[in-house]
């Protein structure tokens, strides 16, 4: 056979670990297939590439964001140089793929996503969710609730309440997780602060609900008033009253529009600055696991979004290191 007819030979070996197709593990970390291939690792990365109903017009898209934000991680290391520290010194990180969704149906796809959590929680490791849209924080901390008795406060970064009880007959819409987070047996409600809520796309029924519920609310204004870090300060002192563990999510929409292009286009947030910072210093007080949820690629200029939502994970797990 001429050279010219030959097939092309694939190469046998990926140099980097693969999620699918030629996507690194978050970082470039090693991709686990198991549970059992957990053990030893301090946390673990894992996608939700799931949308469920789209409840702001034609946006859409997030379910792609677990790819590119690992391809964005490929480019970074562990070393933060304004903290002076490396988090790959002080912790052990991998890749635990995706969740197996089911598109359409959310009871299946929250269901194998608690079971992912629950393996992770169980090796003894913290996880660290890459969203998909918001409603995935409900199955991830319902997923403690199965592990363990512990209460859990959550600081929740956001500008909207996403406390609706429904949409659209949809319960678990982008739009609902805090409300069914607030149900669960193993949250505590009081505990529950929510950071940077601002703007038109909120409704009255949300702050009605978060007052009547007993979420402490820092609105935009609240922060640029006190200040970005004396309000990180206080709501670090609510979310850890009472609790046992801290989670944290993070919609990217509490940044403003001119720093996340591939999120809800929200003006008055927080600078790329004040949230690096900020999840850095709530990282410092310890967390039992976070999530950055709602980047949309299709609307990203040059993978802008995925970029920040890379380093808002790697300066949260920064500040765990230094506090270890």
């Amino acid at each position: 056979m001429s050279k010219e007819i030959e097939p092309m030979k694939p190469i046998k070996k990926h140099l980097i670990p693969t999620v699918y197709g030629n996507v690194p593990g978050f970082l470039r970390s090693p991709v686990v297939r198991d549970p059992e291939g957990l053990k030893g690792f301090d946390f673990v990365v894992f996608g939700v590439p799931w949308e469920g109903t789209v409840t702001w017009g034609d946006q859409t898209g997030c379910e792609l964001a677990p790819r590119t934000i690992r391809q964005a991680s490929a480019r970074y290391g562990g070393y933060i140089p304004e903290f002076d520290v490396d988090i790959l010194d002080h912790m052990k990180i991998c890749d635990y793929g995706d969740v197996d969704v089911l598109w359409g149906n959310v009871d299946v796809t929250f269901d194998r996503t608690r079971k992912k959590v629950k393996q992770i929680l169980d090796s003894g490791a913290s996880p660290v969710a890459l969203g998909g849209d918001h409603s995935i924080t409900y199955p991830i901390l319902a997923a403690f609730g199965e592990h363990s008795d512990k209460k859990v406060g959550v600081i929740h970064f956001d500008s909207h309440f996403d406390n609706m009880d429904e949409y659209e007959g949809e319960r678990y819409a982008r739009c609902c997780p805090i409300r069914r987070i607030s149900e669960l047996a193993n949250i505590k409600r009081s505990s529950i602060v929510q950071i940077g809520i601002r703007g038109p796309r909120n409704a009255y029924a949300g702050a009605k609900y978060a007052r009547e519920s007993g979420a402490k609310v820092f609105t935009i204004r609240d922060l640029r008033e006190r200040g970005v870090e004396q309000t990180i300060e206080e709501a670090v002192k609510l979310a850890r009253d009472g609790t046992d563990l801290v989670y944290m999510t993070i919609c990217i929409d509490i940044l403003d529009a001119a720093y996340a292009p591939g999120g809800a286009l929200d003006p008055a947030g927080l600078s790329s600055y004040e949230m690096l910072n900020a999840v850095k210093k709530i990282g410092m007080n310890g967390l039992c696991g976070f999530d950055v949820v709602e980047v949309y690629p299709p609307s990203d200029h040059q993978n802008a979004t995925s970029h920040l939502a890379s380093w808002i994970v790697l300066y949260t797990l920064a500040g765990i290191a230094e506090s270890r």
